[in-house]
C-alpha cells in the first residue's frame, strides 16, 4: 500500500507484544532503498507535552514559535523539503506507540498526511487508541487501519510445526498456545527459554514438554523489560503490585495506585477483571506476572505485601487469591500457620500447581497436620511422575490418616505410587495387613474390603466382584463409603466390558461417576480412573462418538491436569481410532501418547500403550518404529493386570505384521484357548477380530458363536458380516457391507465389499464386482488410507508397494520433501530415503519425476 503510493498513511493496531512495532520496522526496513526513514518514539512520559515528540524537527523554532501549530507545521515542512532536495526521494514517518501521541502533535502529523507531504505508518494499541485527528483520517478514508490479532491454535501450530524439526503433538501445541496467549513475542521467548532450560526436548522425533514453562527464561525477561521501559512509574508500580497479588480485589489496588491507572491498564488489557464481589484484578498472562515477580527483590516485594495488607480484608480471600497470598508471603519471609498453608497446599494441588503444592506442604510442622501435608505433597509428586517420592511419603502417612475422610483416597494412591515403580499389588496389600486389625468374618475393615476389590478387578474377576459390588451398593453409609462405592463400581464396568457385558458394564460406569461429586476434594483421581471405565465400556459397545465425547467432555473441563493426564487421554483416543480401523490416525495419536506416558502414566496405561503403538507401526509397515515399541513393551513395568490379555493379543499380531512367519498368530491362537481368554469375551472377540485381520479365515465360525455372547453394536456387526461372509452370497455381502457403512462401522464394511468382489468375480459378474471394489476404496477415504489394501481384495496390482512405500509415494508424488514426509508421517528422514530406494527398484524408475507415471493405475 505504501510503496504503491495508493495510501498516504497505514495504521497498525495490535495489544501489547502482538507484533506492532516488528511489522513496523519491516515495512521500513522494505522501504528504506526507496524512501527517506523518519522516526517519531511517542511515549507516556511526553503524552502530555504539546508537539513534545517532533522536537527533532523543531530546533529551530524560538520558545514562542514552539507551542504555534501553523509554526511547528511549516518548520516539519521546511525540514521535508531540505531532505527531498539531499536525495530526491520520498518522507516515510515512522510512529511508534502513537497512542501516546499529545493531540498538538497528532494534529500536526493529520496535517501532514492530507497535505501529501509525507507518508506515515504508525503502530499503536486499540486501547486507548489514535489521537481524534488521525482516527478521523481512517474514517475519511485518507488511511487504512490493519489489525493484528494473537494467533489461534491453528497459527501457534502452523509456527511450531515450522520452527521445529519433527513432530510436535496437540498437547504440547495446547500448553504453549495457552501459555503464550498467542502473543507472538511471547511465543517467540517461551520457544527459546525452554529449549534452553530443557524443558521442550524431542523425544524419538516428538517434541515434549519435559516440565512446567519457565517464566524466569531471558527471553521473556527481556520482553517483560521493554514493556515496563515504555510504562509510567505508576503503572509499572500497578503491574508489580497485581503480578504479585493477582487475583487481587479492583479496590485494594484503585487504593494504592489510583482509579484512573487501573483503567488504563484494564484499556490496554494489561490486566483481567473477574466478575464477581469483590471484583478481583490478574495480569492478562500468568507467565508474563511469574516474569513480572522474578525481577522485584525481596525487600521490594515485601514492601509492597505490606501496601497490599494495609487495604485487603483477609476475610475475602478465597480459591486461587488466598493460594497467591500465602505464597507471596513466604516468597517474603513473612510466618504463615500451619493452618493456613495447609489450606492452600490443598488449593495448589487442586489446581495442579504441584511445585507450589509441594514447597508449602513442606513447611508444615504442626503434628497433627504433618500426615496429612505429606499425602499432599505424595499427591504433588505423582502428578509429576516421581513415583518413588510419591511412594515414599505415603509410605508414612498412609497409617496415621486410617481414621481420615482421606484415608481411603491415601491407601489407593499409595497402592498407585507403588504400582508406578513396579511394586506388585500383592506386596502393598501385604504390608497393609501386617498394620491393620482385622475386621470380622461379617464385616472387613475398610482397608481389607479396599484391597479386596482391586484384586478382583486385577483378576477381572466378574462373578466375585459383582457380589462385592451389591453389598457395597446395599451398605449402610460409614467412612470411605464414596471412595468404595466409585472404586467398586468402576472395577466392574472395566470387568464386564472384558466379559462381553459392555451395556451392564456402562451402568456400572455411569453409577461410579455419581458417586464423584462428593470426591472432587479427594486426593485420589477418581474422576480419571472412572472416565476410563466409562470409555472402554464405550468402545466395547462400538460407541465411537460416545467414547470421544465424553474424552473431549473431560478435557475441556479439566486443563489444569492436563500435563498430568494428557497421555492418558492420548491413549484412549488411539485405542478409539484402532478399533475404528483408522489406523493412520490412530498411529498419529499413539506415538505421542506413548511418548507422554513414558513421562507421566498416572493410570498405569504406558505398556498398554506400547503394545498399541506397536500395533499400530506394524499394520502400517514402519519396521524402524515398530521394532523400538516392541523393545519399549518388552522394557515397561508392569501396568494395570486388567490390561494384560490385550496388550498380549496387539502384541503377537503386531509381530505377525511384521515378520509373516505365522508364529504370531499361532500365539494368538493359543491366546484364544487360554482359561483367561474364554472367561472374558469382549476380549476374545477382539483377539478373533485380530486373526481375521491377519488373513485367517478359519475364525468366521468362532467369532459368530463369541459374538453372540457378547453385547453392543460392535459385538452384532461382528456377527452379521461373519454371517455373511459365510453365507458367500454377493447380495447379501453387498447389502450387509451397506448397513455396516450407515452404522459407523466403516472399516467392517470395507471387509464386506472386499469378500462381495471375489464372490461376485468368481459368479461372473465383472461388473458388479468392479462397484465392490469402487464401494470399498469409498472405505478406505473415508477411514483416510487411501492406498490400503484390504484382506481379501481380488484384483491387485502385480507390484506390490508396502503400507509405508504407498504412503510416503503419494506424499513424494504431491511434492514433499523427504524431510516434510518425515515430519507428516513421524519417521525418520533416512527411512524415508529407505522407503523411496526400495520403491523405486519396485517401479523401475531412476527419480521422483517417473513415479507418477510408474504408478498402477
Amino acid at each position: 500500500m505504501l510503496g504503491a503510493g495508493t495510501h498516504h498513511a497505514v495504521f497498525i493496531m495490535a495489544g501489547p507484544g502482538i507484533g506492532k512495532s516488528a511489522v513496523t520496522d519491516a515495512v521500513t526496513d522494505r522501504l528504506a532503498g526507496n524512501m527517506t526513514i523518519l522516526r517519531i518514539h511517542a511515549s507516556s512520559a511526553l503524552a502530555g507535552v504539546p508537539f513534545g515528540v517532533l522536537t527533532p524537527y523543531t530546533g529551530e523554532l524560538t520558545a514562542e514559535e514552539s507551542v504555534s501549530p501553523v509554526a511547528v507545521l511549516r518548520s516539519m515542512w521546511s525540514y521535508f523539503e531540505k531532505l527531498k532536495a539531499g536525495n530526491g526521494t520520498a518522507v516515510l514517518l515512522a510512529v511508534d506507540d502513537a497512542h501516546h501521541l499529545d493531540d498538538a502533535s497528532a494534529g500536526v502529523l493529520a496535517e501532514v498526511i492530507s497535505a501529501g507531504w509525507a507518508t506515515v505508518v504508525a503502530a499503536a494499541r486499540p486501547r486507548p487508541g489514535l489521537p481524534q485527528p488521525l482516527d478521523q483520517l481512517w474514517y475519511d478514508g485518507l488511511a487504512e487501519r490493519v489489525d493484528l490479532r494473537p494467533l489461534n491454535r491453528e497459527q501457534v501450530e502452523e509456527v511450531l510445526e515450522h520452527a521445529l524439526d519433527g513432530t510436535v503433538p496437540g498437547a504440547t501445541v495446547d500448553a504453549i498456545w495457552n501459555a503464550s496467549g498467542g502473543n507472538p513475542r511471547i511465543l517467540d521467548a517461551l520457544l527459546h527459554d525452554s529449549a534452553e532450560a530443557g524443558v521442550l526436548a524431542k523425544r524419538n522425533g516428538i517434541w515434549m514438554l519435559l516440565g512446567a514453562l519457565p517464566s524466569d527464561g531471558a527471553r521473556l525477561a527481556a520482553v517483560v523489560a521493554k514493556d515496563h521501559l515504555r510504562r509510567r512509574p505508576e503503572e509499572q508500580e500497578a503491574l508489580k503490585l497485581i503480578a504479585l497479588a493477582g487475583p487481587v480485589g479492583r479496590k485494594v489496588i484503585e487504593d494504592i495506585s489510583g482509579a484512573a491507572v487501573v483503567r488504563s491498564l484494564l484499556d490496554q488489557q494489561m490486566i483481567v477483571e473477574a466478575p464477581g464481589v469483590p471484583a478481583e484484578l490478574s495480569m492478562w498472562n500468568g507467565l508474563f506476572a511469574g516474569a513480572i515477580r522474578n525481577t522485584v527483590s525481596v525487600s521490594r516485594s515485601l514492601q509492597l505485601l505490606e501496601k497490599v495488607k494495609a487495604h485487603q480484608d483477609p476475610a475475602l480471600l478465597q480459591g486461587e487469591g488466598r493460594l497467591r497470598s500465602v505464597e507471596w508471603a513466604l516468597e517474603c519471609g513473612v510466618r504463615v500457620s500451619d493452618e493456613e498453608m495447609l489450606a492452600a497446599a490443598k488449593e495448589a494441588l487442586f489446581r495442579f500447581r504441584n511445585q507450589s503444592a509441594r514447597t508449602i506442604a513442606a513447611r508444615i510442622h504442626l503434628p497433627a497436620l504433618v500426615p496429612l501435608a505429606q499425602a499432599i505433597q505424595a499427591r504433588a509428586f505423582y502428578n509429576e511422575g516421581a513415583y518413588h517420592q510419591a511412594a515414599a511419603l505415603l509410605d508414612e502417612c498412609w497409617l496415621p490418616l486410617a481414621d481420615d475422610a482421606q484415608g481411603p483416597a491415601v491407601l489407593l494412591l499409595r497402592v498407585s505410587a507403588h504400582q508406578g515403580v513396579g511394586h506388585p499389588l500383592d506386596m502393598v496389600a501385604g504390608d497393609v495387613e501386617k498394620h491393620i486389625v482385622p475386621g470380622s468374618d461379617a464385616e472387613k475393615s475398610w482397608q481389607e474390603e479396599l484391597l479386596h476389590l482391586l484384586h478382583l478387578g486385577a483378576e477381572v474377576n466378574v462373578q466375585a466382584l459383582g457380589d462385592e459390588v451389591e453389598a457395597v451398593r446395599t451398605r449402610p453409609p460409614a467412612l470411605g463409603a464414596e471412595p468404595l462405592r466409585a472404586l467398586a463400581e468402576g472395577l466392574l464396568a472395566h470387568a464386564l466390558a472384558a466379559a462381553g457385558r459392555p451395556v451392564q458394564g456402562l451402568e456400572a460406569a455411569l453409577l461410579a461417576a455419581s458417586e464423584l461429586p462428593p470426591l472432587e476434594d479427594s486426593l485420589f483421581f477418581f474422576p480419571e480412573f472412572v472416565l476410563g471405565r466409562l470409555v472402554s465400556d464405550y468402545l466395547a459397545m462400538g460407541e465411537w462418538e460416545s467414547a470421544e465425547r465424553e474424552i473431549n467432555h473431560y478435557a475441556a473441563g479439566h486443563a489444569q491436569g492436563a500435563a498430568t493426564f494428557n497421555g492418558s487421554l492420548q491413549l484412549l483416543q488411539g485405542y478409539s481410532l484402532l478399533r475404528q480401523g483408522r489406523m493412520e490416525r490412530a498411529y498419529q495419536v499413539l506415538l505421542p501418547a506413548v511418548e507422554a506416558l513414558r513421562l507421566n502414566d498416572p493410570l498405569h496405561l504406558y505398556r498398554f500403550g506400547t503394545a498399541l503403538g506397536f500395533y499400530a507401526a506394524a499394520r502400517l509397515g514402519d519396521s524402524e518404529q515398530a521394532k523400538r515399541l516392541e523393545q519399549d513393551h518388552k522394557d515397561a513395568d508392569t501396568g494395570w493386570p486388567a490390561h494384560d490379555l490385550p496388550a498380549e493379543a496387539y502384541v503377537a499380531a503386531a509381530g505377525e505384521y511384521l515378520a509373516r512367519d505365522g508364529k504370531g498368530l499361532a500365539a494368538l491362537q493359543t491366546l484364544m484357548t487360554t482359561t483367561e481368554a474364554s472367561a472374558r469375551s469382549g476380549n476374545l472377540l477382539e483377539v478373533l477380530a485380530m486373526c481375521w485381520d491377519l488373513g485367517d479365515p478359519s475364525v468366521v465360525p468362532m467369532v459368530q458363536a463369541v459374538a453372540r455372547e457378547v453385547e453392543g453394536r460392535w459385538a452384532e456387526s461382528m456377527l452379521t458380516l461373519a454371517t455373511a461372509w459365510e453365507n458367500a452370497d454377493g447380495d447379501t455381502l453387498m447389502a450387509t457391507a451397506a448397513s455396516l457403512e450407515e452404522a459407523g462401522f466403516a472399516n467392517l464394511a470395507r471387509e464386506a465389499y472386499a469378500r462381495a468382489s471375489t464372490v461376485l468375480e468368481q459368479a461372473g459378474e465383472r461388473r458388479r464386482s468392479r462397484q465392490a471394489v469402487a464401494q470399498r476404496e469409498k472405505c478406505d477415504h473415508e477411514l483416510g488410507e487411501r492406498f490400503r489394501e484390504g484382506r481379501f481384495i481380488a484384483a491387485a496390482p502385480t507390484i506390490r508397494l508396502t503400507r509405508r512405500e504407498q504412503d510416503i509415494v503419494e506424499l513424494a508424488v504431491q511434492g514433499l520433501t523427504d524431510r516434510e514426509i518425515a515430519q507428516r508421517l513421524m519417521v525418520s528422514v533416512r527411512t524415508v530415503e529407505g522407503h523411496l530406494y526400495r520403491t523405486y527398484v519396485k517401479l523401475g524408475v531412476r527419480s521422483r519425476d517417473e513415479l507418477e507415471s510408474a504408478l498402477p493405475k
